[in-house]
């Protein structure tokens, strides 16, 4: 569920705002209205998306935004106003988009569309191991390989390396739904961070190099572009 706020204090724009993100059908939306600066910060809820009016009486939406950025930097703020030159104050609070009043209904879907394609940029995806130190929950994007050596699995991530006791076939079976492949029967690798093939070393985006096995070459080879072309396909589509 998208939590959605609007915030203005022209009871007109406001119901007119609610009623054109009421129409948009893509997302299943949860949408809170606000009359004011104060009566929004008051609410202390966190949302995805922040429909904001910039001339407000009391707490204005640059001053609103700022103190909302000090405890939220990652909602998408959209200003909604009647003027055009408060484009540089709004940098400092790092607005998403903009649109002018009155507000068009092909603009404001047009922003949900963005915004939701930023957004699904910006989850992640967290998986759990066991490892020496205790359970660990991380971000698929941030693990590049998993090593089989002396009777262990060596996780490397973006941050450090993490020693888990488990059968490199099981951590295949695991990981293979979320884009990991095997190139060499001691390793399974995250496509999502493979850099390049060169002959028969797997260059990681970390650097490292990976064997891939003769036997595995051409079934590794394929799964990696079949990979790719999913994931510029759903570039293309904004998933």
């Amino acid at each position: 569920m998208i939590k959605i706020a609007i915030c203005d204090d022209d009871l007109i724009t406001l119901n007119k705002t609610k009623e054109i993100i009421e129409g948009y059908s893509k997302k299943d939306l949860q949408i809170y209205t606000y009359k004011s600066g104060e009566d929004l910060l008051g609410s202390k809820e966190k949302f995805n998306i922040i429909f904001l009016d910039i001339d407000m009486a009391g707490i204005n939406g640059i001053e609103t935004a700022k103190k909302i950025r000090v405890y939220d930097k990652k909602v998408k703020i959209i200003y909604a106003t009647n003027y055009t030159d408060y484009t540089s104050s709004a940098f400092s609070v790092h607005a998403f988009g903009y649109l002018v009043k009155p507000i068009k209904e092909s603009e404001l879907h047009e922003q949900l569309d963005e915004a939701l394609s930023y957004m699904k940029e910006d989850e992640e995806c967290l998986v759990e191991f066991i490892t020496e130190e205790g359970l660990v929950r991380i971000d698929i994007k941030k693990i590049y390989y998993f090593e089989y050596a002396s009777r262990k699995i060596l996780m490397k991530t973006s941050e450090k390396t993490y020693v888990i006791r488990e059968k490199i076939s099981v951590i295949y079976e695991k990981m293979k739904e979320f884009g990991f492949e095997m190139p060499h029967k001691s390793f399974v690798v995250n496509l999502y961070n493979v850099k390049s093939i060169k002959g028969y070393d797997v260059y990681m985006m970390d650097e490292s190099r990976i064997p891939l096995s003769q036997k595995k070459s051409t079934e590794f080879r394929n799964s990696l572009n079949i990979y790719l072309s999913n994931h510029i396909e759903k570039q293309i589509r904004g998933e």
